[in-house]
């Protein structure tokens, strides 16, 4: 039988989950980054019903966005209202854990320094004296972008920026977004992407052949130390063994 995107959400449910209850059983806070878009809502859903609500010690939870839309924090494309309407307004997570990107301001590459300064101030570094997030969300569009790393853009070689801004052509618009230098330094990175518009990307990502997944930002995030997770509905796996 064929995994529904509701079975993978189970299972990145689950999997966050775990990585919640082991970095809090040491005794520690968590600092997690979440994605938008409409994919991670049943992920989010399930997290905010039981029996994981009750299960999750959200007091000990951080929550930080890995990329942002240049809308106001009110507007149906925002990720952060996506994120509070389907997860925050039903935990009890502090509001002041919540850690959304200002990518409404007017000069948005002073919001992304000031965004990548709250993370170095907040967010424990350990890999290569770099905040060390527990875990990173990530979605992945048909054609490979992963946060708002898209094809072709200047943020794809940014080296030493943890967080920018840019113009992205082939959607017209302006993005905050984490970069790979953080992203790699995470403990655990989860991809969590359904739908058969993904396949051949998803392939091109997990083959081996380093010369068809280089067109693919997403196959950029190779944790230095760390976990790399895919939850794939079928449809978005069908590819792989092709």
């Amino acid at each position: 039988m064929e995994t529904t995107a509701e079975d993978a959400a189970e299972r990145a449910a689950g999997r966050l989950v775990q990585v919640i209850e082991e970095r809090t059983g040491q005794g520690k806070e968590c600092f997690l980054a979440l994605c938008g878009g409409t994919t991670p809502s049943e992920l989010y859903r399930r997290l905010a019903s039981p029996p994981l609500l009750e299960s999750i010690p959200w007091h000990d939870v951080h929550i930080f966005f890995g990329d942002e839309r240049d809308v106001p924090q009110d507007h149906v494309e925002n990720n952060y209202r996506l994120v509070t309407k389907t997860l925050l307004d039903h935990v009890p997570v502090p509001l002041t854990q919540v850690h959304p990107m200002p990518a409404d301001c007017r000069d948005l590459t002073a919001a992304a320094e000031q965004y990548e300064n709250l993370i170095r101030r907040l967010v424990p570094a350990e890999n290569d004296d770099l905040p060390t997030f527990d875990l990173i969300l990530l979605g992945m569009g048909a054609e490979g972008h992963t946060a708002s790393l898209f094809p072709d853009t200047p943020a794809l070689a940014e080296r030493e920026r943890l967080v920018v801004a840019q113009f992205v052509p082939v959607i017209g618009r302006n993005r905050m977004t984490f970069t790979f230098p953080l992203i790699n330094a995470a403990r655990n990175v989860m991809f969590f992407i359904t739908g058969a518009d993904k396949a051949d990307a998803v392939a091109a990502v997990l083959s081996d052949d380093p010369e068809r997944a280089s067109g693919y930002p997403a196959a950029r995030v190779q944790p230095r130390s760390g976990n790399v997770i895919f939850v794939l509905d079928g449809p978005a796996a069908r590819a792989i063994h092709e």
